[in-house]
């Protein structure tokens, strides 16, 4: 600490991923074209769930908050992983730092309780079919929504603050292509083991409770699903679950891996490499599988081209 250079940072330097100047051109051009196809992707789904009235539903609802906020979880993070392939040399203000730590860590929350929320749907829909229209309905639904985006902004909102007042006197150099936890808190001067300790505990709290109370809901679907006789309709039925299960799955897998754990207990290296995979592909990977897999996503896909006279 006493050798550290006491002067005060004002901007850090992100790193990105080192590598010769084509392979940086090669990431760049893979990570843009699928950032872009990503926009597209849950644009459309948005665009879709907004002007096709049978997609009114409370699950395309729910799909059209989670590709709202896909859209703006990935930006948050994207553009300056692309600007650290580009330049070798990539900055960002201390206050834009901070700012994207709590955009990041606040979308993320709100992915994780809108998982849980999609995945209450899909049980009550599954399990009470009857009771649907009761327990789930637009408003209801709506409600939801609103809930998974409160909670989500407002879990992170103190482990923030705390950052706000925490010191940074260099280096400057973030080990990282954004502004994750870890790596902002190693170039503190300040002591940052309670700040540490309230986000490690926040992170784990919303990720583990929305990951069991996702799992417990297909719990119950797949038990619902073995004891119903006909094939045909237990076939049906888990096609409609995969597909939310698969961006289930993916996501939590990897954001269990970078944050359920002890803060000492972080690989830089690691880090980055399985960060691209919940800041980059989980993205895409939500509007491919509901729109490859979903027949009512491509009925009204379809019928907007007919409209068009473009298909």
């Amino acid at each position: 600490m006493d050798g550290r250079n006491r002067s005060t940072v004002t901007e850090f330097i992100l790193m990105g991923f080192p590598g010769s100047p084509s392979l940086r051109l090669t990431l760049f051009v893979a990570f843009l074209s699928v950032y872009l196809l990503s926009l597209m992707g849950n644009f459309l789904i948005i665009f879709l769930v907004l002007m096709d009235s049978t997609l009114q539903t409370p699950m395309y609802v729910f799909l059209g908050n989670l590709s709202f906020l896909e859209v703006w979880y990935t930006t948050v993070t994207v553009p300056k992983l692309l600007a650290t392939c580009l330049s070798k040399v990539v900055t960002i203000s201390v206050s834009g730092c901070i700012a994207q730590f709590y955009f990041f860590f606040s979308m993320g929350a709100t992915e994780c309780i809108l998982l849980a929320a999609m995945a209450y749907d899909r049980y009550v829909a599954i399990c009470s079919p009857l009771h649907y229209s009761l327990l789930m309905n637009i408003q209801i639904c709506m409600k939801f929504s609103a809930g998974s985006w409160t909670g989500g902004f407002a879990a992170p909102l103190l482990p923030t603050i705390l950052v706000c007042h925490l010191n940074f006197c260099g280096p400057q150099k973030i080990n990282h292509f954004f502004c994750d936890s870890d790596p902002v808190f190693k170039l503190s001067c300040s002591d940052t083991f309670f700040v540490e300790v309230l986000g490690y505990t926040c992170t784990s709290v919303v990720i583990l409770s929305s990951f069991l109370l996702t799992i417990s809901s297909y719990g119950n679907i797949v038990a619902t699903v073995i004891r119903l006789s006909s094939r045909e309709a237990r076939k049906k039925t888990f096609s409609t679950c995969a597909s939310h299960l698969t961006v289930v799955t993916i996501y939590y897998g990897t954001i269990i891996f970078a944050y359920v754990r002890p803060p000492a207990k972080y690989n830089f290296t690691i880090g980055k490499v399985v960060s691209v995979f919940y800041c980059v592909v989980t993205p895409l990977v939500n509007p491919l599988i509901y729109t490859l897999r979903n027949q009512e996503v491509k009925k009204a896909f379809r019928k907007f081209l007919a409209q068009k006279k473009l298909f």
